[in-house]
């Protein structure tokens, strides 16, 4: 927010259409934060970041302090899903299914994907190679989308079929699914810092469509 000092980051469409999560330091405090499609009456949450949406709206996972947490929007009931004592845990998904939640984390070595029953329970490494992060669940479950230091890739949640998808120069982040599961919108960068620009590529790979010229736009999301 241009003037304030205030940022607001990681934009998530809800399932409706109508709703954006986002994380925001407004009142000097990380926060997730919902609002209007338009921007209006937004509202904050509770304190945390990187905040997804279930599939079915209900709820929420988050990062608070490093760990991961889901919230029932309507009864504000938290539940700490990683152990207390793993840290630099960061981006939590939903699988299709409300079942399962993917994440990234680093505790016993380099970036990693790892899952967890959302209900609770042990955690279970999916890869660990190339500081794997920033992933994302296929629409129908079957894969997930990821980024290393340079490219994005994709793997099935049992750690199987992992394939790189972007093999170009510069550093390729931030990748989403479509809601149809047939392509992937990504950002691409002359270096880690950026500037980013938007591209488009088949969930198969092939050549990417470039969407923006001389931007910088981060952490993407299909409507």
């Amino acid at each position: 927010k241009p003037g304030t000092g205030e940022m607001d980051v990681d934009p998530v469409w809800g399932p409706d259409g109508k709703s954006i999560l986002f994380t925001s330091t407004r009142g000097g405090k990380p926060g997730v934060w919902v609002m209007n499609a338009d921007g209006t009456e937004p509202k904050r949450i509770c304190d945390g970041a990187q905040a997804e949406w279930s599939r079915d709206g209900k709820a929420i996972a988050f990062i608070r302090d490093e760990k991961v947490y889901t919230r029932d929007l309507e009864s504000g009931e938290e539940k700490l899903l990683s152990d207390k004592d793993w840290p630099h845990c960061a981006g939590p998904v939903w699988s299709p299914d409300g079942k399962t939640i993917a994440f990234a984390a680093r505790w016993d070595g380099p970036n990693a994907i790892y899952t967890i029953p959302a209900a609770g329970g042990e955690a279970t490494k999916v890869y660990d190679k190339k500081g794997a992060c920033g992933v994302h669940w296929s629409p129908d479950g079957t894969m997930l989308v990821y980024e290393t230091e340079v490219h994005v890739c994709k793997i099935q949640p049992d750690g199987q079929k992992n394939r790189q998808l972007t093999f170009f120069g510069g550093v390729q982040r931030f990748p989403r699914w479509s809601p149809d599961g047939k392509h992937i919108v990504f950002c691409q960068g002359a270096s880690e810092k950026g500037p980013w620009e938007l591209y488009i590529i088949s969930a198969d790979g092939g050549t990417p469509v470039k969407l923006t010229e001389g931007a910088s736009d981060m952490n993407p999301d299909w409507k």
